[in-house]
């Protein structure tokens, strides 16, 4: 393991190697039809080796600096993932994105990975924004942003097609 980041006494941030492929495929096959409401990439997660090539690449595009991918652990247990999908260093900003077994919810894991994240971004980084964009209707992922102080910057119409679906995302920053 390359780094494990403890967020509280229940949560730690693993980044997330190749040996975690078969335990990321077990959480998304097994929920594949919650993920699929509001994420387009759970259709074509058909087999451990798909996890394993997504996590071949999220290694790669944190050794170029461009992402940092983190498995949930939660009590001992991998729940979900967290990332900053983008690190734009220009930019100063980065993009939080998430995940979380369906069964996880509701016990504030999404909340306090986030912030920590958020903070990390902030203080140690020298990151001047965090970004998130959520589906406009996808209220929890939403709730997450506006428990944490995130300002709505606006609504992107027709910005993700999920399935077949079209639908709005929400754009949270949240400023140092």
């Amino acid at each position: 393991m390359l780094f494990k980041l403890k967020v509280d006494s229940e949560i730690n941030l693993v980044f997330l190697t190749e040996k975690l492929a078969d335990t990321i495929f077990q959480l998304v096959d097994s929920d594949r039809e919650h993920l699929n409401k509001w994420l387009p990439w759970p259709t074509y997660t058909k087999s451990v080796k798909d996890s394993r090539l997504f996590i071949k690449n999220s290694i790669v595009a944190f050794a170029e600096g461009r992402s940092m991918t983190c498995a949930i652990e939660y009590r001992g247990d991998i729940v979900g993932v967290v990332s900053y999908n983008k690190i734009l260093r220009p930019l100063k900003k980065v993009e939080i994105g998430y995940w979380l077994s369906s069964k996880y919810q509701g016990k504030g894991i999404i909340t306090r990975s986030v912030d920590y994240l958020t903070r990390y971004a902030l203080d140690e980084m020298g990151m001047e924004k965090v970004e998130i964009a959520a589906a406009s209707e996808n209220q929890p992922s939403r709730s997450v942003c506006e428990r944490l102080g995130f300002n709505l910057e606006g609504i992107i119409k027709n910005s993700e097609n999920l399935h077949g679906r079209l639908v709005d995302l929400a754009i949270y920053g949240f400023y140092k």
